[in-house]
């Protein structure tokens, strides 16, 4: 038996492309990242939804509590897909790190690369998809929302496609996108990536 998850990231807040704002607090969605959440839970629609689980983060939270509205299905949060922590890189414009050998080694060798008091992307791996294997187990038959971050879902997909850490970069997750996979016993299979749905 598999249940159907949908991978969703959060839609677009004021900072996005300016500056990595990681975890931190106060950072909700602008007014075009509302319309892209309205248009999300519209598509989402579609399918019918067990539940919707996110990330703590505002602007996470946001996006789900807009498509649960929209579905009737309350939003639960799990820290398992909150945003990585980026450390000492949290709240840094992206201009000042583009330059910092430790923040291009992250981007070029993930797998080997840690952000400076923050956590690596194999413990961003593991926390996410034992989670998304929990939400299997509870939801057999069924359909899940999981909202989260770009990177936590890059690191989700790329353990199902198994594809190795380093290539994480090599594929898009945009703001308000949706990635769906079909997740048993057998392991998964990844039904579409980076879905944007058309305004």
């Amino acid at each position: 038996m598999t249940a159907t998850l949908f991978l969703v990231r959060h839609a677009a807040h004021g900072d996005l492309g300016r500056v990595l704002s990681g975890r931190r607090a106060g950072i909700g969605l602008a007014e075009h990242g509302t319309e892209q959440a309205r248009r999300l839970a519209h598509r989402l629609k579609r399918d019918p939804v067990a539940a919707i689980v996110t990330s703590p983060i505002e602007r996470a939270a946001e996006t789900a509590a807009i498509i649960g509205e929209a579905l009737g299905v309350p939003p639960a949060t799990d820290d398992a897909f909150t945003e990585v922590d980026f450390g000492a890189w949290t709240g840094r414009s992206f201009e000042s790190l583009r330059d910092d050998p430790e923040c291009r080694l992250w981007n070029e060798a993930r797998s080997r690369a840690r952000p400076p008091g923050g956590e690596s992307i194999h413990e961003v791996q593991h926390r996410a998809v034992a989670a998304l294997e929990r939400l299997r187990a509870a939801y057999t038959g069924l359909a899940v929302v999981v909202v989260s971050h770009g990177d936590v879902i890059r690191a989700a997909l790329a353990h199902y496609l198994g594809l190795p850490l380093d290539n994480l970069l090599r594929f898009e997750i945009s703001p308000a996108s949706l990635s769906a996979l079909v997740v048993g016993d057998w392991g998964g299979k990844v039904l579409s990536v980076n879905e944007v749905p058309a305004g």
